[in-house]
């Protein structure tokens, strides 16, 4: 949340990812600002050369290597969750400051990727959490299988 004027308005991620960007003495401009605007306006993730392919529509002259390292900066600055594919492939999304997050079913024929949430799930991970005496900070949920089409 920011505060202007006395009134409270909800930081978005992009403005997050920004100041992070800022704050660790990187600017945000470029590739870099392209990228995050086009992962802000994502409800899942998506492949890099899709990234890539949108980035591109605003900014015609940025590369495909210039999108990777950008994912590869957020990522370490732990703005972005990369979701690794067993096809070699990987997902990015934007990682919400608040925690809020989801988890992905994936089909393992043709590549579909599905979110999903479960209050149970993450009932679990608490549980598990605390009968191993071990604080979860984060945790991905990949589940592997086949879609309703390709089974």
């Amino acid at each position: 949340m920011r505060m202007r004027t006395g009134i409270i308005t909800p930081v978005t991620w992009s403005d997050h990812a920004h100041g992070a960007l800022r704050s660790a003495g990187l600017k945000p401009g470029g590739a870099r600002s392209a990228v995050v605007e086009v992962l802000a306006e994502q409800p899942c993730c998506l492949p890099a050369s899709e990234i890539h392919d949108r980035v591109r529509a605003r900014r015609p002259g940025v590369g495909i290597a210039s999108v990777y390292r950008a994912l590869e900066t957020l990522t370490a600055l732990g703005l972005v969750h990369r979701i690794d594919l067993r096809s070699g492939g990987a997902r990015y999304e934007p990682a919400e400051p608040s925690g809020d997050h989801h988890h992905h079913l994936v089909c393992g024929d043709c590549g579909r990727v599905e979110a999903f949430t479960d209050d149970r799930l993450e009932r679990a991970i608490q549980t598990i959490s605390q009968g191993a005496s071990f604080r979860v900070d984060e945790h991905d949920v990949v589940l592997r299988g086949r879609c309703d089409a390709c089974a």
